[in-house]
């Protein structure tokens, strides 16, 4: 636990420091916080580090370190967190809090567990550290998270977003805890794997982020002058001072290369960085040499070993780089480089051969300790880079079996794909041998860590990759698990011919008697696929008599997932209270099971059906539910996931909580992979509702590159409606026809979003019917009319038959009532009856499209000479718009206001008011400004502008000084109330 020790004194840094010093006082006190500590290389941050950490120990704070260190391509799991918990099982006095949470013994070698249990061992961390906590305030630091694995990653944001940093309930003190983790900004390119996670971090409540930015020139120079003993030449102190550029390393780096008596400073960065290592002694050189190659920290014993020289050498050359300022002893009887960069400096120097040659011995050094699977990554690493390919493949495959034990996916995936690359080079001799090690295997379980890990089309590549290595000497069971395998992963494609095809073939290979759970799964994934291409007769009778025999075999899993496929299958599908039932059973089949992808798909199916029966308040449950398992489990990028949080969206849209929606979507966007922009589709619908026309452009941008299904109809649907918000009925039509053909499967059925596509595209023919028919043209009507026709017949047909072959639930049929309403107004002009329809039909949620049928019923009512009922619908649907920010529907229901006079067609008797707008009122006929109301009843503008929208809706007002001249009149304010 101790830290690294710096002779070199802090200069600066005075903000940066009192700003972490609180930190830490706040945790002592029970506030717990972490900070994320970003700068670039050489910039001070583990010297800041260092000296938080040791006032925090003079305090009396526990203070663990953990380290991320660079492996190159393949990654060590949860290393920073194995390093904490290393030092805490050494030391006895935390002997009984580390034995209380077992589950923990998995990151020290003791745990044998697979991927579902990783909640267990993710709660068991946090438990540990809270416990820690009541024993001694705790300050946990995490350096170089630029280098962390996925699942180091992964069970930070568990620990900063899963509650170690909330207060206790009733305000009571929480833990007290710091977090500071440090990473490289400058090595955050636009892709690195740590920016998504840095962007969803830093929007919790307690974790902010601390920025070291480059010394000031004076600092610098202060440094300058600290560091050497004997006094520069000011000529040579601004030199350093200029090509320092502010960063603290590389300042001390050209005074330690400085030549005092030329005044002399090198020229190349490289040059800087090897001038100190240069001026050891030669034994001193060989050994920093070998510890490069060891990596940013070694052990002594392991070092030794490697260096092969005398233990009083190795001792005088160890003093010598520690007094030299390169190396720094450190935690467990290891050693690190002062900075990453000089390591890397020394390791680039090292010629091919000799690097090699350190390699091969720090492998076997590794190897000869025992081959645990705490160092198989690292003996595969130095096995690869020293040449030695069958080793390096038998260590690649321990360290892909360790990645999945402790639920690492990603890392998983990158073992097993350098095992492949491997594979060939390495004689059949030499190769691992028993069962599941064959190159078809390989790909195989490498194809699921793609899967589990989100990489859905390379899963798709491994799995294709496997199939071509099947011969006619292949087990006929794994034949058949390869073409099951790969039916399963082109439907997360959407190339459903292709998936049915090879579900049959699957099946094909193997009889259902005698039963098999290989049978089981084959014919589950056939389910899917033949009802994916409209096979429903075969997908119900296979998925009957697969359920019976996984029920006999006892096989959990397979059993969720076949109830899940019948409960859409069966009439009425996951709407009806059979299927709801099935779905929970599911549910916990799959649950107690461990099988995170198929309860997830159990999850979603029941926020579906909830969706289907406009019960969308439930839905949101179920969809939290679901992305908290699939963030669990670390499937977050997996299909299922992202179609629950574009769901979720969907819900919040729906429901009218556009802010909310929007503020999700904003923090989804920083941690969704490339595929899944389609999730933020109902952020787009807000944007374009509220007049952003940059919705258009970042619809067009769902187009581009391969099809996506759910990008084309997010696209569509967005699309479609700003053509028809901007009285295109050319382009709302061949929008909504192309996506239509886009997203109609291979045996010709219409996607279910065909009914609203059909209807926001006959918006625009019935407008422009209507301008033709005022106009006179009656045949050019009539031709938009004849449209008008052929588009609600389309919608008709979805939506009595559906993609799953029954009629759509409440939203599709809402849908449809707006097309036939829009209809009845391209035909002849607005129909109030069908309007009427259209309006009830979306009383199951959705705000906005009520508001907008609310507006087209008011036009009718007024055609209708009803003007009272006009007045009545128009104020309605101006609230709704003002309380969602819909300015172009806001416009529109105020010119037809004014149009109308509407305001004048009020029923008898005062609108009621609530206490909180006749005080906006009041002030109101004050002459306050929303932002004068917001100062003076201590609320936000935003929020008085939506009271005095409600305000003007409820007197039938058209402007802010009618609705005081109402009010005077019915007397809910008086002169008296409002003498400025």
């Amino acid at each position: 636990m101790s830290q690294a020790s710096f002779s070199t004194p802090l200069i600066g840094r005075d903000v940066e420091l009192a700003r972490l010093s609180s930190v830490l006082e706040r945790a002592r006190s029970g506030e717990a916080q972490a900070v994320l500590v970003a700068g670039d290389a050489g910039v001070g941050k583990t010297r800041v580090l260092d000296e938080v950490a040791g006032r925090a120990a003079a305090a009396g704070m526990v203070v663990l370190s953990g380290h991320c260190v660079d492996l190159g391509d393949v990654g060590l799991p949860y290393l920073p967190f194995t390093e904490v918990l290393g030092v805490l099982a050494g030391d006895e006095r935390f002997a009984g809090t580390l034995a209380a949470h077992p589950v923990v013994g998995r990151l020290l070698g003791g745990g044998t567990d697979a991927v579902s249990d990783r909640l267990r061992l993710f709660e068991g961390i946090a438990g540990l550290l809270a416990d820690l906590s009541e024993i001694a305030p705790v300050l946990l630091v995490l350096e170089d998270l630029h280098w962390a694995d996925q699942s180091s990653r992964d069970l930070l944001r568990f620990l900063l977003s899963r509650g170690i940093l909330q207060r206790a309930a009733g305000g009571a003190p929480g833990h007290r805890l710091a977090v500071l983790a440090s990473y490289r900004a400058d090595d955050l390119h636009r892709r690195h794997p740590l920016r998504p996670l840095l962007a969803e971090l830093v929007r919790l409540p307690a974790v902010e982020r601390l920025e070291l930015r480059p010394m000031a020139d004076a600092e610098v120079a202060r440094l300058v002058r600290a560091v050497q003993e004997q006094p520069l030449p000011d000529t040579t102190v601004r030199r350093i001072v200029e090509r320092a550029e502010g960063n603290a390393f590389y300042a001390e780096e050209l005074v330690a290369a400085t030549d005092t008596g030329a005044g002399g400073v090198p020229s190349g960065l490289a040059d800087v960085l090897l001038i100190r290592f240069e001026q050891l002694s030669d034994t001193a050189q060989q050994v920093l040499r070998t510890a490069a190659v060891a990596g940013r920290r070694v052990e002594h014993d392991v070092l030794r070993g490697a260096v092969g020289i005398p233990e009083e050498e190795l001792e005088s050359a160890l003093r010598e780089a520690v007094g030299r300022q390169l190396l720094a002893p450190g935690a467990g009887d290891t050693y690190a480089f002062r900075h990453a960069l000089a390591r890397e400096a020394v390791y680039a120097d090292l010629l091919p051969g000799e690097r090699a040659r350190l390699h091969g011995a720090f492998a076997r050094l590794l190897a000869g300790r025992g081959r645990s699977d705490e160092t198989a990554a690292e003996r595969a690493h130095h096995y690869r880079e020293s040449h030695d390919l069958a080793e390096a493949l038998a260590a690649s495959l321990e360290a892909a079996s360790h990645a999945h034990r402790v639920g690492a996916p990603a890392e998983e995936l990158r073992h097993l794909e350098a095992a492949l690359d491997l594979w060939s080079s390495v004689d059949p001799s030499e190769r691992p041998s028993g069962e599941g090690n064959d190159r078809v295997t390989l790909m195989l379980r490498a194809s699921a860590a793609a899967a589990h890990a989100g990489e859905s089309h390379r899963a798709v590549s491994l799995t294709r990759s496997a199939l071509a290595g099947v011969g006619q000497d292949t087990d006929a069971e794994l034949a058949a698990r390869v073409r099951y395998t790969l039916a399963g992963n082109l439907l997360g494609v959407d190339s459903l011919s292709a998936a049915y095809a090879y579900s049959s073939e699957a099946l094909a290979l193997i009889p259902a008697d005698p039963p098999s759970r290989t049978w089981v799964w084959a014919a589950a994934t056939h389910v899917l696929a033949a009802r994916q291409v409209g096979e429903d007769e075969t997908a119900l009778r296979i998925a009957r008599e697969a359920l019976r025999t996984a029920e006999h075999l006892r096989v959990p899993d397979a059993q969720a997932d076949l109830l899940i496929s019948l409960a859409a299958l069966e009439a009425e599908g996951r709407r009806t209270v059979r299927g709801r039932e099935r779905l929970r059973e599911a549910r916990e089949l799959a649950r107690a099971s461990g099988n995170a992808p198929v309860e997830m798909r159990a999850l979603f199916n029941l926020a579906v059906g909830c969706f289907e029966s406009g019960e969308l308040q439930e839905c949101l449950p179920w969809l939290a539910e679901g992305l908290d398992r699939a963030r669990r489990a670390g499937l977050l990028s997996s299909p299922y996931p992202l179609e629950m949080r574009y769901l979720r969206l969907l819900v919040l849209y729906s429901l009218g909580r556009w802010d909310e929606c929007l503020s999700v979507a904003g923090s989804d966007a920083e941690v969704l992979p490339a595929a899944g922009g389609f999730t933020a589709g109902p952020a787009l619908y807000v944007s374009l509702a509220r007049g952003d026309l940059r919705a258009v452009e970042r619809a067009r941008a769902l187009l581009e590159g391969p099809f996506d299904w759910m990008g084309t109809l997010v696209a569509g649907i967005a699309l479609t409606d700003a053509a028809a918000l901007e009285g295109d009925a050319e382009a709302a039509v061949e929008r909504m026809r192309t996506t239509v053909a886009a997203l109609t499967d291979d045996v010709g059925r219409a996607p279910d979003v065909t009914v609203r596509l059909a209807a926001l595209a006959l918006a625009a023919v019935a407008d422009r019917a209507a301008a033709l028919r005022l106009s006179g043209d009656e045949a050019g009507a009539g031709r938009w009319a004849d449209t008008a026709a052929e588009l609600v017949e389309s919608a008709r047909a979805t939506a009595v038959r559906g993609e799953a072959g029954t009629p759509q639930g409440p939203e599709g049929m809402a849908w449809l009532a707006r097309a036939e309403a829009e209809w009845t107004r391209a035909a002849g002009g607005p129909d109030a009856e069908a309007w009427a329809k259209a309006v009830t039909a979306f009383e199951h949620g959705d705000d906005y499209e009520r508001a907008r049928c609310r507006l087209r019923h008011a036009e009718a009512l007024l055609r209708a000479d009803d003007r009272e009922a006009a007045a009545g619908e128009a104020r309605a649907a101006r609230e709704t718009a003002a309380r969602l920010g819909a300015t172009p529907l806001l416009e529109r229901v105020d010119a037809l206001i004014r149009r109308g006079r509407l305001a004048e067609a009020r029923a008898d008797g005062s609108a009621p008011l609530t206490a909180r707008e006749q005080d906006v009122l009041r002030l109101l006929a004050l002459g306050r400004s929303n932002r004068q109301i917001g100062e003076e009843l201590y609320i936000t503008g935003k929020t008085a502008s939506v009271h005095v929208s409600n305000i003007l809706a409820k007197l039938g007002a058209a402007s802010r000084t009618e609705a005081v001249a109402i009010a005077y009149r019915k007397g809910l304010i008086t002169r008296e109330e409002t003498v400025g």
